[in-house]
Order: C-alpha cells, then sequence, then structure tokens
C-alpha cells in the first residue's frame, strides 16, 4: 500500500475516532490539515493521557516506574515511614522489602509491629514467616507459623500452610511436609502446592507418584478456562518440563 494512502487511512481513522469521543472539533481539522503529524498530537494530547488515567493504563504506568526505578516505592516508603512510623507505614515497607528479596530488612520490620500492641494480628506474623522462610532460616519459620495457630487459631490461610509445608521440607523434616502436602493439595486454589508436592515426591525418589501428580496438573488445565490457565502459567510450565526430565 503506497505511503500516501496508509497515511489517509491512518488520518482517517483518528478522524472517526475523534467523532466517537466527541472531539471532533478541532481535532478533525487538524488531522486532516497536518496528515501524520495531527493524529501524532492526536494520540499525545488525546489518547496517551486518557489511557494512562484508566485502571490498565495506570497498572502499565506502575509496571513501567517498577522496571526504570525498582527501588521508588522503597524509597518513598523508607521516607513515610521516617516521617511517620505507624504499623500501616511499617507494614507496607516491609512487603515492599519482601517483594525485592530484602529478607533481613523485611524481618526487622515484622518484628518491630509485633512487638506493638496494636501490631498483633496474624498478618504479620505471616510476614516474619516469609521473611524468615527468605533468609532460610526454615525452622524459625515453622516456629512462628506454629505460634501463629496457637495464638490465632482462627486464621486461615492455604499460602500459610503452603509456606508451612515448604519450610518443614526445607528443614528436613521430610515425613512432616509429605502430611501437610496432602492436607493442602484437597484445598490449595492453584496449582503451585501440587506442583511443590510433586518435586518433593521426585526428590526422595517417588518418581511414579510424582508423574501421577505432575499429568493431574496438566489435566486439570486443559480443563480450566484460559484466564486461569495464564494465572497457572508459571506452575503448568513447570509440570511440563518435569513430565519432560
Amino acid at each position: 500500500m503506497p505511503f500516501a494512502a496508509a497515511l489517509l487511512m491512518l488520518d482517517v481513522m483518528f478522524v472517526w475516532h475523534a467523532a466517537r469521543t466527541g472531539r471532533l472539533c478541532p481535532w478533525a481539522f487538524i488531522i486532516l490539515a497536518i496528515p501524520g503529524f495531527g493524529a501524532l498530537a492526536y494520540i499525545a494530547i488525546e489518547i496517551v493521557p486518557e489511557w494512562l488515567g484508566s485502571i490498565e493504563g495506570q497498572k502499565a504506568r506502575a509496571t513501567l516506574d517498577t522496571k526504570l526505578d525498582p527501588l521508588r516505592r522503597y524509597r518513598e516508603l523508607t521516607r513515610a515511614l521516617a516521617v511517620a512510623d505507624t504499623v500501616a507505614n511499617r507494614a507496607a515497607l516491609a512487603e515492599e522489602c519482601l517483594s525485592l528479596k530484602g529478607f533481613e530488612e523485611a524481618n526487622q520490620h515484622f518484628e518491630a509491629i509485633l512487638r506493638q500492641p496494636q501490631g498483633a494480628e496474624p498478618a504479620f506474623a505471616f510476614g516474619k514467616a516469609r521473611a524468615e522462610f527468605g533468609l532460610g532460616a526454615f525452622n524459625a519459620a515453622v516456629a512462628t507459623l506454629d505460634e501463629l495457630r496457637a495464638r490465632w487459631p482462627q486464621f486461615q490461610s492455604a499460602d500459610a500452610h503452603l509456606l508451612y509445608a515448604r519450610a518443614l521440607d526445607g528443614a528436613g523434616r521430610t515425613q512432616e511436609a509429605i502430611a501437610e502436602y496432602e492436607a493442602l493439595v484437597e484445598y490449595f486454589p492453584g496449582a503451585e502446592a501440587r506442583v511443590r508436592y510433586a518435586e518433593l515426591l521426585t526428590a526422595i525418589g517417588r518418581g511414579r507418584e510424582a508423574r501421577a501428580m505432575f499429568l493431574e496438573v496438566k489435566e486439570r488445565a486443559a480443563r480450566a478456562p484460559a484466564y486461569v490457565r495464564k494465572l497457572q502459567a508459571e506452575w503448568i510450565a513447570a509440570a511440563d518440563r518435569a513430565l519432560q526430565a
């Protein structure tokens, strides 16, 4: 297609968009009067700011900001904590430290929170266990989760249960980990628990059972809607790799 014809089609498309969104005047004149450059101006002035103001645009912009400056939010939260040392500010910083794999600092923040009366919440104990696990302190993570369960018996979390099984495995308490995984896979949402359980079974020489578990992950994925498969892509891929090994 000749360049001029392609440019005309592009201009017509943006004039149509301007008409549909109530921007026909003055944008129709600008787009047609300055071929190409008028459309670029329309994109820059109207479409991009509108897109960035949408939920999708805000998410994309936040993702881009994180990639360009991974420590930006960490610095902002650190400044906020320096201004006001509240449980909310410290918890937000602790979670950001976890996302950045700053497990030592995250652990310190969660410990500080749990020492405060208003910080006596199971979510913060779970955060501390996550930090300990990240540090490779598996026995400490198990102890923290045991204390959490004793102190807040009403607290229910599939993610905490998975962390408990993983920490037991990391601590070399294999049979206890297997018992936890056996209970966990019955209700855990998603494929992660099954994949991790199958990986443990593989590691201890129970390859046939592990293969059956990996196949189950694949079969469940095949029956799941596309959006579920997208969310579980990491674990489906892990099952694929294990079956091909």
